[in-house]
């Protein structure tokens, strides 16, 4: 389990265990068990003490909370809350990426439906698809503020424009100039420039490649989630789903692969810089 799933389960056990104690039965029992305790007292059984009602509230109210904890269904259901309350997509800003990230989002939704069809081992394995699906999403979130990330730096749309130009002039001088120390140094500009425009490619390059991948994981995604549709109930496709787990295992590190890719276009234009 990544740390992030680890992360999202946590939160979900709070935000369960919160819905848990402040579930109605829960608010009646309290309200019941304080009432008692303050105007009933003795009930006229030998050896009945009045905070015997504080200590069977507490077994009834322990009793509602475990249930609450243990449903796996109220589990899931927690889990996938927190999990996609991680995500605004208001940040994200590409309209097109935002609605890739909808899609995938969805098509999550979807698969847990899938899962609650299912039992035993084909349930288990089809639950920790969709865990790994939840990785997946997060390198596709990732991967889509990193394309914001790029399309909102002006400097470099700028520097595109201006470096080309700025080339072509210095090339321009340097077959017209005669002082060898101003010929020199055009030169040593004219390696830097095209150093620049070289990252400046590279990095609008990346850019175009992050969109692609991001458009061709959503496309995997959708294949992954109808080959869930197609899992009978039968053992023998717990190895299908084993599978799955393994192309939705390739899908990430192709995912981080272009993250990674793209920090380091990034890092390479600032050390110019």
């Amino acid at each position: 389990m990544s740390e992030n799933s680890s992360n999202v389960r946590n939160r979900a056990f709070g935000a369960l265990l919160a819905t848990a104690v402040l579930r109605w039965e829960s608010i009646v029992t309290i309200a019941m068990t304080a009432i008692l305790f303050l105007f009933v007292g003795d009930v006229g059984i030998a050896g009945w003490q009045p905070w015997f009602w504080l200590v069977a509230g507490a077994i009834a109210e322990g009793a509602l909370i475990l249930s609450s904890l243990t449903d796996p269904e109220a589990a899931q259901q927690a889990i996938s809350r927190e999990f996609e309350s991680k995500y605004d997509l208001r940040d994200i800003r590409s309209h097109v990426s935002r609605q890739r990230l909808q899609s995938a989002l969805e098509y999550r939704r979807n698969m847990l439906t899938l899962v609650k069809r299912h039992k035993g081992a084909m349930r288990t394995h089809l639950q920790q698809t969709v865990n790994d699906i939840n990785d997946w999403i997060d390198h596709m979130y990732d991967l889509a503020l990193h394309i914001d990330a790029f399309e909102d730096n002006e400097l470099v749309e700028r520097d595109r424009k201006m470096v080309p130009q700025q080339l072509e002039k210095a090339r321009i001088r340097v077959s017209r100039e005669k002082d060898p120390a101003v010929h020199r140094d055009l030169e040593n500009q004219i390696r830097q420039l095209e150093q620049q425009l070289t990252n400046l490619n590279a990095t609008a390059n990346s850019v175009k490649r992050a969109e692609i991948q991001l458009e061709s994981t959503l496309s995997s995604l959708g294949t992954i989630y109808a080959q869930m549709s197609l899992l009978g109930t039968k053992e023998v496709d717990s190895s299908r789903a084993q599978r799955l787990r393994l192309e939705i295992q390739d899908e990430v590190s192709s995912l981080q692969d272009t993250i990674s890719a793209m920090d380091e276009v990034q890092s390479q234009r600032l050390r110019l810089s």
